[in-house]
């Protein structure tokens, strides 16, 4: 026996529910990407780590400001009810990420995290807005 094969593996209605759910509170940067690029983007991209002068170095094409410490329900109220948001942060060794995605769950927002974050984005080549857009503080800001 191998360390891969020492303890078995799941039995198949046991890992569909264990992926189903993985899945349903991640997204990954290439399926970002792909919505980014053909105009399917069905969600609200936040880049919730970092300065503004951060932001307006690097962050991902389309990504809102605002940083997870900001997030509340007056900040986010402009969306409706049943918008998901995806959350993104510097990537696998910070957290910020997960705390916006915990502050967005317990204002009852659906909400994904992209995992990688800015690393993963860079990981795969994809290319990086290096300017604010137009309102993208404003939106944060509002």
């Amino acid at each position: 026996m191998s360390y891969v094969t020492d303890i078995p593996a799941a039995p198949s209605d046991i890992a569909i529910k264990h992926f189903s759910r993985r899945l349903s509170v991640e997204t990954d940067c290439s399926d970002v990407a792909s919505c980014l690029g053909t105009g399917q983007q069905d969600f609200v991209l936040l880049h919730v780590v970092g300065s503004r002068e951060a932001y307006a170095r690097r962050h991902v094409p389309g990504a809102i400001h605002l940083p997870h410490r900001e997030i509340s329900a007056e900040r986010i109220a402009e969306w409706p009810q049943d918008t998901l948001f995806v959350v993104y942060c510097a990537g696998p060794h910070c957290n910020g990420a997960d705390q916006a995605a915990l502050k967005l769950a317990r204002l009852d927002r659906p909400v994904k995290v992209m995992i990688g974050g800015i690393t993963g984005w860079e990981d795969e080549g994809l290319s990086f807005a290096s300017d604010a857009e137009p309102g993208a503080f404003e939106k944060a800001a509002a």
